[in-house]
């Protein structure tokens, strides 16, 4: 199993945002999370980064904590923000080769995957482009770039399609379905229920720090008695029996 969490409680200081839960990534998967706003997800992710200490249970990586070895734990997981987070100072090639350089990725691989991944994103021309100058979706964009030059085996992406267009969301969703071919695990926080049950494998509801329902579309459908309903109506279905 690539990602493992096992019976997590855990959120801020003496606040307790998850209660017990437990979500597994394969590799070659692609698995949503997703509930309302406050439902726990990005307290999840934190979590996972490492960026909150957990009250109770374990995160594992390849069978590996945090607290086992930090630093083979932080370099099997990379993150695409919600809100990019760039250095003002700094191109975004700059930006690039300091993400490969923190995760020991070699001068040549680190190249082969700029040149492809700008490529693909239609960012080549701003390689040499400071943030200042980029829009909203350049800005999503390079953050999305620095995650895929780490080739890290765990994505964990918060709401990626905030601010991009068309082309570069099919585009993304190409290149997460190739990364699941590589054997690559991801895990994505999106409210685009739409997109998320064309391209999902699995997923994770969450209501108020709780596991509300989990599983493929059919198993929830089958859940919650809804054929052929969309994950919409799923979601819907959940929240309400979640809040009785």
């Amino acid at each position: 199993m690539l990602l493992e969490i096992k019976d997590l409680s855990g959120g801020y200081g003496s606040k307790t945002v998850l209660h017990h839960i437990d979500i597994a990534v394969k590799q070659g998967e692609l698995v949503g999370l997703i509930g309302l706003n406050g439902a726990g997800k990005s307290t999840t992710i934190k979590h996972i980064l490492g960026l909150l200490p957990i009250k109770s249970g374990e995160i594992l990586i390849n069978g590996v904590s945090l607290s086992d070895d930090e630093q083979t734990y932080r370099k099997q997981v990379a993150y695409i923000p919600e809100q990019p987070m760039l250095y003002e100072q700094l191109t975004l090639r700059e930006h690039l080769r300091l993400m490969a350089q923190g995760y020991a990725v070699d001068e040549k691989t680190a190249q082969e995957r700029i040149e492809h991944y700008t490529k693909r994103l239609r960012m080549t021309k701003q390689l040499e482009w400071f943030p200042s100058v980029f829009s909203k979706g350049m800005k999503q964009k390079a953050m999305i770039l620095c995650a895929l030059i780490t080739g890290s085996e765990l994505l964990i992406v918060d709401e990626p399609f905030v601010g991009l267009d068309p082309l570069a969301i099919r585009e993304l969703l190409n290149i997460f379905s190739e990364l699941k071919t590589d054997g690559k695990g991801i895990l994505m926080s999106t409210h685009i229920l739409e997109t998320a049950e064309r391209h999902c494998n699995r997923f994770i509801l969450l209501h108020d720090g709780h596991i509300a329902a989990e599983g493929t579309t059919e198993e929830l459908r089958k859940r919650f008695d809804l054929t052929d309903s969309s994950l919409d109506d799923i979601y819907v279905a959940a929240i309400e029996e979640a809040e009785g």
